[in-house]
C-alpha cells in the first residue's frame, strides 16, 4: 500500500497558490486547478492539493495531523524550510537530525503543518 495523495485546507485559495507554488518552485511538480475549490501539485503517483473546504465552513488545521515530504537530502530540507518561513510560514522544528532522519517542521499560511525530511 502506499498513499494516493494528501490535501491541506484553505480559506485564501490565492495566498495558498503562491505560497506553495514558490516552494514547489524546483520540485518537477505540475500544477493543477481543475476549480476554485481546489489547486494540484502532481507528479507521476503523487498528488497534494490546497483546497476550499466542501462543505463551505472555514478550513481548520488538524491537531495532530501533518503532511510530510521524503526531500532526499538534509540541504533540500534546510532550503525548503528557509523559504517556507520566508513565504510567511511558521518555525514548528528547526532543521536537525532527529533519530533517523533529518527533518524540520512548520506551518503554512492556514497552520497545516508540515515535516521535510531527508
Amino acid at each position: 500500500m502506499k498513499l494516493n495523495y494528501a490535501v491541506v485546507g484553505t480559506n485564501d485559495m490565492d495566498a495558498s497558490v503562491k505560497f506553495y507554488d514558490a516552494l514547489f518552485e524546483h520540485s518537477g511538480l505540475t500544477k493543477i486547478r481543475p476549480s476554485e475549490r481546489m489547486t494540484y501539485w502532481l507528479m507521476d503517483d503523487f498528488a497534494f492539493a490546497a483546497a476550499l473546504p466542501f462543505d463551505g465552513e472555514p478550513a481548520t488545521n488538524g491537531n495532530g495531523t501533518m503532511v510530510g515530504f521524503s526531500l532526499g537530502s538534509a540541504a533540500e530540507v534546510t532550503r525548503l524550510h528557509s523559504k517556507a518561513i520566508e513565504l510567511g510560514g511558521t518555525c514548528e522544528g528547526a532543521p536537525k537530525q532527529r533519530g533517523p532522519r533529518f527533518s524540520a517542521y512548520v506551518r503554512d499560511l492556514d497552520r497545516n503543518k508540515i515535516c521535510f525530511a531527508d
